[in-house]
């Protein structure tokens, strides 16, 4: 039985990868920071796979945390297959980087950079002995090519050196069987975290070029894609989810 570790896997993006992996009868271990209600819907609602499913409280910019969560999962279910990292920081208020705090710069570094260091470091000794792993991070639209974004420059910058630390990972673990890409959202908000494909559908988004919202469900699609055993050939990339929706130049003048 595969075994999946989904960082912030109960609820936006993070649940839907959750609910994918579940549904196909893989044990997952899902982490969460503190949303205690989030965690018992979730339980509820996948009482039925109360043997598949795994509970681990952190915070992901605390490498304590990060270990623990990897030493738990794997006491657990004896392997580690897929390593998901869906948690990131990220910080609202449009602000320039000058007006950044030091808190929130290293913030943003640790739990969108470091912290996959972190957890990479702890389950690679795991899946090098199975010869088999699928690692997938999350990024932005253009990460790829080290844009500027006015007003997210530290989410940015610790997103674009994920991208290189995720090809790094690609090229330097080929040889045991794993793979590491990263799957790039577009401008996913609110419930359409969430959603279906079919919900998003019913309703017409003006703002996207191709018609309708992007949901949790197509980045789910994706990252289940890349998990997959038959997608070896596949490392080292970057995939963007966006309709086609340009989202870092809405506030260039």
């Amino acid at each position: 039985m595969r075994h999946a570790i989904v960082t912030a896997g109960t609820k936006g993006l993070g649940k839907k990868v959750t609910e994918r992996f579940l549904d196909k009868g893989y044990a997952v271990t899902v982490h969460y920071r503190s949303d205690i209600q989030a965690v018992e819907a979730l339980k509820e609602a996948y009482r039925h796979c109360h043997d598949r499913l795994h509970f681990v409280q952190g915070d992901v910019t605390n490498k304590e945390d990060l270990v623990r969560l990897v030493d738990e999962a794997f006491a657990t279910f004896g392997r580690i297959d897929y390593l998901i990292h869906n948690a990131g920081p990220y910080i609202f208020e449009r602000k320039k980087l000058a007006d950044y705090t030091d808190d929130e710069w290293y913030e943003m570094i640790e739990g969108n950079l470091s912290a996959m260091f972190h957890l990479f470091k702890r389950v690679v000794p795991i899946m090098r002995n199975q010869r088999f792993g699928r690692i997938v991070t999350y990024g932005f639209q253009g990460a790829d090519h080290a844009p500027g974004w006015m007003y997210r420059s530290a989410f940015s910058a610790a997103k674009v050196g994920l991208v290189s630390l995720t090809k790094t990972i690609a090229l330097e673990e080929a040889e045991y069987g794993i793979t590491a890409n990263m799957v790039c959202p577009g401008n996913i908000i609110g419930e359409m975290k969430e959603a279906t494909i079919a919900y998003a559908r019913q309703m017409k988004d003006d703002m996207t070029p191709i018609g309708r919202s992007g949901t949790g469900e197509d980045i789910a699609r994706v990252v289940e894609f890349l998990c997959d055993d038959l997608s070896d050939m596949i490392t080292g990339t970057v995939i963007e989810v966006t309709g086609g929706l340009d989202v870092i130049h809405r506030y260039r003048k």
